[in-house]
This record gives C-alpha cells, sequence and structure tokens, in this order.
C-alpha cells in the first residue's frame, strides 16, 4: 500500500522551498481535509475538530492530550486555563503562540473530558503525523503522560519531564522529544507549577544545543 498522499508534504515543502506562508496555507489545506477524512469516534459528539494553531514554520510543535470543553466550542486548543498557564510559560522564554504549533494527540474532545481511547488515538495519528512531518520542528514538546505515550511508549512522565531525548517513532521518523507535565497539572497541584516553569527554562539550551550540534555537523 502506498504513503497516504499527506505523508509525503514535508519532502514536497522541502525540495519546492516554499516560503513560510505558503507553508502556512499547506497547513490549513491539509487540516481542512484531515478534518474531512478524519474517522474518530469523537467526531460524533464534538461541536468542532480542534486542529492547531500557530506556525507551519515552528522550530517548536507543542503536542497536548485532547482539546476540552472551551477548546471544542471555539476549535482552537489550549483557550481555557492550562492555555493561559502555557502562555506565560512562553513568555518567559520569550515567545508567544505565533512563533510555536500547538496541536493535541486527538483532535476532537472526549465526553466529560475522559482520557482518550487507544482506537482514538489511532484515529487521529494519521492527521497528527501528517503535521509533524509538515511543520518538521526542531523539538517536539510531549505534555502529559498521554502524547508521551502516543511517542514514546512505556515512558513515565514523572521521570521524564525536563528532559530532551531523541527516538525513532515507527512510521514516522527521528526527532527530538522534550517531555512536560501537561500545564493543567499546575491548576490542580500547586508545586507542579514551579516544575513546570523550571522545565520550561530548559527548553531554550536545548535550541542553542542542537543549532551548535548542526553547525557542527
Amino acid at each position: 500500500m502506498g504513503k497516504p498522499k499527506f505523508q509525503v508534504l514535508h519532502r514536497i515543502y522541502t525540495e519546492n522551498s516554499m516560503s513560510n506562508e505558503e507553508k502556512n496555507r499547506l497547513l490549513d489545506t491539509l487540516n481542512r481535509k484531515m478534518a474531512d477524512a478524519c474517522t474518530c469516534e469523537l467526531k460524533k459528539t464534538a461541536t468542532h475538530a480542534v486542529p492547531g494553531i500557530g506556525s507551519a514554520d515552528a522550530r517548536l510543535l507543542f503536542i497536548g492530550e485532547a482539546p476540552g470543553k472551551k477548546e471544542d466550542e471555539t476549535g482552537e486548543p489550549f483557550v481555557g486555563a492550562a492555555g493561559k498557564f502555557l502562555n506565560e510559560m512562553l513568555a518567559s522564554i520569550s515567545l508567544n503562540r505565533s512563533d510555536i504549533y500547538i496541536t493535541n494527540v486527538v483532535k476532537y474532545r472526549p465526553p466529560n473530558n475522559r482520557d482518550p481511547l487507544p482506537e482514538e488515538v489511532a484515529a487521529c495519528w494519521p492527521w497528527l503525523r501528517a503535521q509533524v512531518e509538515l511543520i518538521n520542528p526542531e523539538i517536539i514538546i510531549l505534555l502529559g503522560r498521554h502524547a508521551l505515550e502516543r511517542f514514546v511508549p512505556g515512558k513515565r512522565i514523572s521521570v521524564e519531564h525536563g528532559q530532551a531525548f531523541r527516538r525513532t517513532v515507527p512510521d514516522l521518523g527521528t526527532y527530538v522529544f522534550f517531555a512536560l507535565y501537561h500545564p493543567a497539572a499546575a491548576l490542580y497541584n500547586g508545586s507542579m507549577r514551579e516544575t513546570l516553569l523550571q522545565d520550561f527554562q530548559k527548553i531554550p539550551k536545548v535550541l542553542a544545543l542542537l543549532e551548535k550540534e548542526k553547525q557542527g555537523a
């Protein structure tokens, strides 16, 4: 069986040297077509698909778990209290949402904000995979245990948080990952707030190391 047509988007982008504007248009097209084609059962109960938001040329791709109530209403990820905290953390390293891309493992809200089921994660995987391939970030930042489990099965967020590591993901390729607790964790556990803020400060250092590695290649 051949590759899905969106699986080759990154190759198309790099071979044709598209501008950032053109790449953003291509990502918008991908999200519209994937929203039509996605077979996730959560579509039946969700108000809106929540593809993601930000720059298609981002160095940092943030991936969370699933949309919540406000995200389902607006069609944008991380617009509630957790999103406000994420904005605060981005500002702490001199970034804002236009500098990054934010999405989730599943693109539709699970009923009552329950954990996404394995089959729902699997149904949304072609969409997420195509986004990763097109954006081709320098670092994929995994927000919480569900995102970590999707890309690095068997790892525990309580052990991996604040660490960068390079992994080869089947059917995707090799990327650098950085694990963080989900921002929502800080809303229910005050001690998590400081941990998240401290871990977040490591991100520019990882980018600098990758740049140094690139220059030495």
